[in-house]
């Protein structure tokens, strides 16, 4: 099954859980919405209600109070959807990516070194 790419209303949602971990959706309007002069509450409550349908967000209402937290992690999403693209791109191969961004020098040594390391291992 592929991931669903996520809107970007919805990534901003999902930074925020990523970063803070469990968030009640007040707290994610607070944090997304803070110097808003409407409500963006009803806003909030969709964008959790579709991550939750498309299986990225998990709902805990244990508490009596709603929580929300990611289901996905960032590397697992960045992960999909890098495939993704290079199947759109490249015919699934990663490899003229990587080139591409070493070659323009947008890699960093360390991760260039990381790099090195996976293919030895591997």
């Amino acid at each position: 099954m592929t991931t669903p790419r996520l809107a970007n209303a919805e990534l901003a949602v999902m930074e925020r859980l990523w970063k803070e971990g469990r968030l009640t959706a007040r707290r994610l309007r607070d944090l997304l919405y803070p110097d808003t002069t409407r409500s963006a509450h009803g806003t909030i409550q969709r964008l959790l209600q579709r991550l939750e349908d498309k299986g990225f967000v998990h709902r805990d209402a244990s508490l009596g109070t709603q929580i929300f937290s990611a289901r996905i992690s960032r590397e697992a999403y960045a992960s999909a959807r890098l495939e993704a693209l290079a199947d759109r791109i490249t015919g699934g191969s990663l490899v003229p990516m990587i080139t591409q961004l070493m070659e323009e020098r947008k890699l960093e040594p360390e991760e260039i070194e990381r790099l090195r390391k996976i293919l030895d291992e591997g």
